[in-house]
Parts: structure tokens; C-alpha cells; sequence
């Protein structure tokens, strides 16, 4: 444990001197997201009103309270203010996985504090993008959300539904959840915290849901998966552009509604697949909400038709859970995250000018970096569906033939759904 602090302490140095530009990293300056349009929206948010008619505010209201967080620190200019922030978010997501860590059985000591280091590794890969977003604070939020469910059922469904008023994908955890009382307690929770909190800015300040609509007539990001399209395209006369769009470098033009059509419809198609598992399903472990939540966000990210360096964040968030819990089975699916969260580094902001020209090297990065996740996605769902589906079956079905009775998988599939 001394070992995993002493490097977290050692790397999160590094990312804040990075930040803080005493190290000079290649490419786009990172921080002018914080230093430039936060601090923008912070200016505005802080006279009681949402950004009037700015269509690069795409965030459900309670990203409010993040982009606000820096008056807490008052002493502080607000660049300066928001990376201590993120810093401290950062350090309690540390600490919960330490701490859930020491709770793992003797016979897990071994992998005991891999979760912690999966955070550890995972986050100053993706260099100083880690601290210039607030993507770190939801994702702490989510984390404590899964963390809390085995003891507390709504103390977890009002985290989620927090953190889905920070930025929707929390929501993704409640996919996961026990059938049964349990579900029913996270699920109402989650619904009667979201209600309440969104009719209270709704109230408070004008302008709180006008983030549904700013997003309908995006393109396609250059970083996303269906964006290789474009960038192989370009080589063979595509006469589209790309432009800063929405607040992210996007592909426009011929066949662009089509692919964003099509990433749409893989999008359903992947929550079609989560609710035939979640009707299949028929043992639940300690890991088996956190194992979902991660295969659902897996699959929304290479879905999507924008892939922000930041997703990364909520990945490796999400694989710490998983291993940290180490009931499941997503230790190969959370290694491929980590790989891809470092490739994520040398495509931006590294090397982004060679993404947004399409040249070889950009593309082979993004092949590298979305094949990445591709894969962790694809074995993640196969190990959940293994997990929960087929081995208690197959386990029902054994007893079965041993005792001479019909299998029941809900009766002899070990901790099942309740």
C-alpha cells in the first residue's frame, strides 16, 4: 500500500507541474478548456443564469457545481483553484479504492491492491488532460456510487443520480444493479434524487435543460470510431472539412449524417443487448453492478460519435472498480483501457495535429487507440454474459443431473438475483 501512495503521490506531481506548465507538453495546450471556456461559463453560471443560446454547453445542470467549485478556493485564480480541485477529487477516488481494497478476502492478498493501481497507472497516462476537465470529478462520484452498493443500496442511487446531472453516463451504472429489492431501491432513489435536483435548478436558474438540445446537429469527432471512415476517405477525394464544431474537431459533409446516423443505431443496438442480458441474467456477485456499468460505458464510448480524450477518465475509473472488487472477471478488458488511455496521450495532444490531418501516423493512433477499445468492450460484455449467464446455467444444469430433478438456475446458481 505504501508503495501505490508514494507513486500516486510521485505521478500526480508530475501532472500538476504539467498543468502548471513548468513541463512543457507537445501539442494543444490542454488547459485552455479550464483557463478559457470554464472560466467563461464560471462568469456567466455565477450571476444565476445557464450560457444563454452557447451550443458548446452540452452538460445536464449539476456541471454547474463543478464549474463553479473554484470559488471554494478563493485565494486561488480560477485555473489554479480548479486543478487543486481535481487533484483532491482524484486523491478521495484513491483513497475509496484503497480502502475497499483492505476489505478484499485472504485469498485475494495477492491482487489485493490492483484496483488502486489500475488508478495509480491509469490517470497520469493520459497526461495533463486529466486535470483539465471535470471529468475526474464525476467520475470520483461514480466510484463511490459503485463502492457504495453492497452497504447501501440509496446512498448509491443518489450518487449515480448525482453524477448523472454532472454529465448522463452515470446513469449507466444503474444497468447493473440486483434484480429485485435492491433494484428497486437504487432505481427509486436515483429517480426521486434526479427529479428533485433537476426541478431545483430548473427553478433556480433559467436555462438549466437547454443543454438537450445544443447537441442535434453535431458531426462526427475526428477521434471516434466511425470518423476512420473520413480519415481513409480524405486519401480517396472525400470532399468534406473539418472544424471546430459544437466545442470539438469534427468531421462535415458528404456521408457525415449517415455514419453519425449509424453510430446512433449502434448505440441502441448496444443498450438493446444490456437489457437481454439483464433479462438473462441469473447470478449476481459483489462485482457484477460494477462489471455491467463498465461494459455499458465501454460500449456507449466506441458507439459514439465522439470519443473526447477525457472518456478515458470514466474508463479507468470503472476497471479500478471491477478489479478492485475481483469477483468478476474484467482484469483483461480493464488492461486493454489502461494501454489505450496511454496510446490516448500520443494521439492527443501529442500528435493531434497528425489526427486532424489524417496522415499515417494519426491514423495508425487511432486504429491503435479505437481497435483498443473495441476489444475491451467485446471481452467485456463475453465475460460479463459468461459470468452471470452462462456458467450458473451450465452450473444448474450439472446439479440437475446429479439430483435427477430439472435444472433451475435461479435455485442453484449460487448468489443469485433477489
Amino acid at each position: 500500500m505504501r508503495l501505490s501512495i508514494a507513486a500516486w503521490a510521485a505521478t500526480r506531481t508530475v501532472v500538476l507541474l504539467c498543468v502548471f506548465k513548468v513541463i512543457t507538453v507537445p501539442g494543444p495546450d490542454v488547459t485552455s478548456d479550464v483557463s478559457v471556456i470554464y472560466r467563461g461559463w464560471y462568469e456567466v453560471l455565477r450571476t444565476g443564469v445557464f450560457p444563454p443560446e452557447d451550443v458548446t454547453w452540452q452538460y445536464p445542470p449539476a456541471a454547474a457545481l463543478a464549474i463553479l467549485s473554484p470559488a471554494l478556493l478563493p485565494f486561488l485564480d480560477y485555473p489554479a483553484a480548479f486543478y487543486v480541485l481535481a487533484c483532491a477529487a482524484d486523491a478521495a477516488t484513491f483513497a475509496l479504492l484503497l480502502y475497499a481494497s483492505r476489505r478484499a478476502p485472504e485469498s485475494a492478498r495477492r491482487y489485493r491492491y490492483a484496483g488502486a493501481w489500475v488508478w495509480v497507472a491509469g490517470m497520469p497516462l493520459l497526461g495533463p488532460t486529466v486535470y483539465a476537465r471535470y471529468d475526474l470529478m464525476v467520475t470520483a462520484v461514480a466510484v463511490a456510487a459503485l463502492l457504495a452498493l453492497a452497504r447501501s443500496p440509496r446512498v448509491a442511487g443518489a450518487l449515480a443520480a448525482f453524477g448523472a446531472l454532472l454529465k448522463v453516463w452515470p446513469a449507466l451504472l444503474l444497468v447493473g444493479t440486483p434484480r429485485g429489492r435492491v433494484t428497486r431501491i437504487v432505481w427509486g432513489t436515483a429517480a426521486a434524487v434526479a427529479l428533485l435536483l433537476t426541478a431545483a435548478f430548473a427553478v433556480a436558474m433559467p436555462g438549466a435543460l437547454d443543454f438537450l438540445t445544443h447537441q442535434r446537429d453535431r458531426g462526427t469527432e475526428v477521434e471516434s470510431l466511425g470518423a476512420l471512415v473520413f480519415h481513409v476517405a480524405r486519401h480517396f477525394g472525400w470532399e468534406g472539412q473539418v472544424l471546430l464544431n459544437y466545442g470539438s474537431v469534427e468531421f462535415l459533409g458528404p456521408y457525415v449524417d449517415t455514419v453519425s446516423t449509424a453510430a446512433v443505431v449502434c448505440t441502441a443496438a448496444s443498450f438493446g443487448w444490456l437489457l437481454w442480458w439483464r433479462l438473462r441474467a441469473v447470478e449476481w456477485t459483489e462485482s457484477t453492478a460494477a462489471d455491467a456499468a463498465f461494459a455499458a460505458v465501454l460500449l456507449f464510448t466506441v458507439t459514439s460519435r465522439v470519443i473526447s480524450p477525457q472518456y478515458m477518465v470514466w474508463l479507468v475509473g470503472l476497471a479500478a472498480v471491477c478489479v478492485t472488487l475481483r469477483t468478476g472477471r474484467q482484469g483483461p478488458p480493464a488492461l486493454l483501457v489502461v494501454v489505450a488511455t496511454g496510446v490516448t496521450l500520443l494521439e492527443f495532444p501529442l500528435n493531434f495535429g497528425s489526427v486532424v490531418a489524417s496522415d499515417a501516423l494519426g491514423i495508425i493512433l487511432l486504429v491503435v487507440r479505437n481497435g483498443l477499445l473495441l476489444a475491451a468492450a467485446v471481452l467485456s460484455c463475453a465475460r460479463l454474459w459468461r459470468t452471470t449467464v452462462t456458467e450458473p446455467r451450465r452450473r444448474a444444469a450439472v446439479l440437475a443431473e446429479e439430483d435427477g430433478r430439472a435444472p433451475s438456475p435461479e435455485r442453484d446458481g449460487g448468489l443469485l438475483a433477489r
